[in-house]
């Protein structure tokens, strides 16, 4: 007989509920605030994160405040206001706010310190009258951008942890990770896992823990080179002569268009102050006139890129800057799928359908787009053309991508309810710095009362012992007696 007493500490366990955390993706073309939950208890020092609400913020990208910095945050109030609706009162001040800039941004710093500055301290000023834990604002590195772009792909696809049969956060066996595209205003990021023979000693190659698992990887982040700042660069080329002319047609544009802009507005960016006029006149008007020629297009938007400077070397993208060879699945999110979806295309397609469909976007008079589009924008509309040659020089031409494999890259925008932007990778980053609040466990009995039960329990067998003890002996002398009883009646 035998009686085993356990006392489990895990018998039922109360959370403290949920955590929140908001993030302000601060774009070189605009602002927008996601929020975050997770549990207080943490998986392997990283919290289990997914995005609860999304808000785009009306206007322009905060650089674009340098001269009125105080005007930066009023922006901020309508999606603020809605945020402080989806996250608990009595939470919101233990809600930490965090504000990354990108490209935008860090133009801006180059070219302007002092605002840049300003900027960050007329938002910080407007937090310290929220109830919010405001943490930072802070402009992010294109590294970092590159990186935590990664994470968030990898992340809501499930590459570094799956729930198992009993509920449990594991890291799956043998899934591989994808790489990540991202096209910005201001910046283009590739990050992707490189083989382990692959040297560290440059500074686009990392290593990188999360969920107690390190990774090996690429990352880089093209300044200059993202949707909008190339195409000021393209349309800065487009202007042969300007001490003669003011009108230049543009085969990216769409035919019968016609737009102007000022010189300040494509030679005002720190990307085309190289390209500038002798006589720059920030004032001065520039007209561009659509022809809407595709091929002519691409022709002229492969000199935005230097692939000369790779000399022939096959681990390069361009302007001679070193990469591993592309390898595996790929997701291409911001303006990659954006421009893709602008063809009605997404996800998964091939190198052929991507051209027809460019080539017959690019073919079409400007009257027609409002019928392909389906929603049209002027600004975004006319350059739509652009960005899908644009895109196709970057990705082949640039990356290394091949027409067999380019169906390895996924065009895609969300995964489930969560947007595929850095945001979610930094605050992924982030919960590892918020502490995570210990569960309040109730356990089964007080610890003085197991003790008693032990030892009570402990009495009971040591009762049960010396009774089975006594029941033995008794049986014994038992059938001594009666063999003894026998032997006398045999001997009569």
């Amino acid at each position: 007989m035998a009686i085993t007493l356990i006392q489990t500490h895990q018998k039922e366990v109360l959370f403290p509920g949920p955590k929140y955390g908001i993030v302000l993706d601060a774009g070189s073309s605009r602002t927008t605030i996601y929020v975050y939950q997770w549990p207080a208890e943490k998986a392997n020092n990283t919290g289990v994160v997914s995005q609860t609400f999304k808000c785009n913020v009306k206007g322009s990208g905060i650089s674009n405040y340098a001269k009125n910095p105080q005007d930066a945050p009023k922006a901020f109030e309508d999606c603020m206001q809605k945020v402080k609706g989806h996250i608990p009162v009595h939470l919101h001040e233990s809600t930490c706010v965090y504000l990354g800039a990108t490209a935008g941004m860090r133009l801006l710093r180059l070219q302007n310190e002092t605002a840049a500055n300003e900027v960050l301290e007329s938002i910080e000023n407007y937090f310290e009258s929220q109830p919010f834990d405001f943490r930072d604002a802070q402009i992010i590195s294109g590294q970092e951008e590159g990186i935590y772009g990664w994470i968030t792909a990898n992340y809501l696809m499930g590459n570094f942890l799956e729930k198992s049969l009993w509920h449990m956060w594991v890291h799956p066996s043998g899934k591989e990770t994808t790489g990540a595209l991202d096209l910005g205003g201001a910046s283009t990021q590739i990050s992707f896992t490189a083989e382990e023979k692959v040297g560290l000693n440059t500074s686009d190659i990392m290593k990188v823990t999360l969920y107690g698992y390190e990774y090996t990887l690429y990352t880089h982040s093209f300044q200059c080179y993202g949707q909008n700042e190339a195409e000021k660069r393209f349309l800065a080329t487009l202007v042969q002569d300007y001490t003669t002319e003011t009108t230049f047609t543009n085969p990216c544009y769409p035919q019968n268009y016609t737009t102007t802009f000022t010189e300040a507005q494509v030679f005002g960016s720190l990307c085309t102050e190289n390209l500038r006029p002798e006589r720059y006149n920030p004032n001065n008007i520039i007209t561009f006139e659509g022809t809407g020629d595709p091929s002519l297009c691409r022709e002229k938007v492969a000199f935005l890129f230097n692939f000369s400077a790779c000399r022939d070397h096959e681990a390069c993208s361009f302007d001679g800057v070193y990469q591993p060879r592309v390898k595996g699945s790929f997701v291409a999110f911001a303006g990659f799928y954006y421009t893709a979806n602008a063809f009605n295309l997404s996800g998964s397609f091939s190198l052929h359908t991507f051209n027809l469909s460019t080539w017959n976007f690019c073919s079409k008079n400007w009257n027609q787009l409002p019928l392909l589009l389906p929603r049209f924008d002027e600004q975004y509309a006319r350059s739509y053309c652009f960005s899908a040659h644009y895109i196709y020089h970057l990705l082949l031409s640039g990356y290394k991508f091949t027409e067999e494999s380019w169906p390895q890259i996924h065009f895609k925008k969300e995964v489930g309810n969560s947007s595929i932007a850095w945001s979610l990778g930094y605050m992924l980053s982030l919960t590892n710095q918020i502490p995570a609040e210990s569960p309040l466990i109730r356990l089964p009995i007080e610890p003085s009362a197991f003790v008693g039960t032990l030892a009570f329990f402990a009495a009971v067998a040591m009762l049960c012992l010396t009774y089975l003890v006594y029941l033995c002996v008794l049986s014994r002398n038992q059938r001594r007696s009666q063999h003894a009883l026998d032997n006398m009646v045999d001997s009569e």
